[in-house]
C-alpha cells in the first residue's frame, strides 16, 4: 500500500471508530434519560387541596408536598402482604440509590383505613421500615379528595367488623416538588425498577 492510501485508510478507521463511540454515547444517554418501567404522565396533574395528619400528629397538606420529590403508596397497617412488601422494597431501593451517591424522594405511606390508622398507629408501623418514611392518615373526607384525584381505589372487604380488610390500588405514585402527580409504577413492584427509574424521573441520575 502506498503512503497516501495508508494515510487515508488510517484516517477512515479513526473516523469510523469515533463515529461508533459517539453513537454509543448517544444511545446510552438516550436510554438512561427515559424511564424503563414507570409510566410518566403526558403532563403533570396538580393535586387538590387536602388536610391530613402525619405520624407525629402535624398537619400534612398540599403545601407539605412542595419543594421535595415524594413517592407515595396508599395502604393500611393491617395489610397482610402487599403493603409491608412494597414499603420494604421502597426502603431498600432508597438505600441502594443513596449508596450510589444519589438522592431518593421521601417515601409517604398514606392510610386508606382512617378508622384504625391513627397517627400513633402509623408511627409504630413505619418504624419497621427505617428512616425516610412518613405515615399519613386523617379523615375519610380529606383522604378521598386525594384518592379521587390520583385514581386510587379503596373499599372495605370481608366481614365488616373489627377484623375487616381493605381492598386498594397498589400503584406507587411519584409526586414532583410542585405538588403534581408526575409518574406511577404499577404492581407487581420490583426494587431494581425503582432504583433504575426514580433517579431518572427526578432528574437525579448523575
Amino acid at each position: 500500500m502506498n503512503p497516501a492510501r495508508k494515510v487515508l485508510a488510517i484516517a477512515f478507521l479513526f473516523l469510523a471508530s469515533s463515529g461508533v463511540a459517539v453513537l454509543s454515547y448517544v444511545a446510552l444517554h438516550i436510554n438512561r434519560s427515559q424511564p424503563e418501567y414507570a409510566t410518566v404522565l403526558p403532563a403533570p396533574i396538580a393535586l387538590p387541596e387536602f388536610s391530613l395528619l402525619d405520624h407525629t400528629g402535624q398537619i400534612f397538606d398540599r403545601g407539605s408536598l412542595r419543594g421535595n420529590w415524594n413517592v407515595v403508596f396508599f395502604g393500611f397497617t393491617h395489610c397482610p402482604d402487599i403493603c409491608p412488601a412494597t414499603l420494604q422494597q421502597l426502603a431498600l431501593a432508597r438505600k441502594r440509590v443513596a449508596e450510589d451517591g444519589k438522592e431518593f424522594p421521601r417515601i409517604l405511606f398514606i392510610s386508606v383505613d382512617p378508622e384504625r390508622d391513627t397517627p400513633e398507629a402509623m408511627a409504630s408501623y413505619i418504624a419497621n421500615f427505617g428512616p425516610g418514611i412518613a405515615g399519613i392518615s386523617g379523615s375519610l373526607h380529606e383522604l378521598t379528595k386525594l384518592t379521587k384525584a390520583t385514581g386510587i381505589y379503596f373499599a372495605k372487604s370481608g366481614d365488616l367488623d373489627a377484623a375487616y380488610s381493605v381492598d386498594h390500588s397498589a400503584v406507587v405514585l411519584v409526586i414532583n416538588p410542585n405538588a403534581e402527580w408526575q409518574a406511577l409504577f404499577s404492581a407487581p413492584h420490583n426494587i431494581d425498577e425503582f432504583v433504575n427509574d426514580i433517579p431518572i424521573i427526578t432528574g437525579r441520575d448523575i
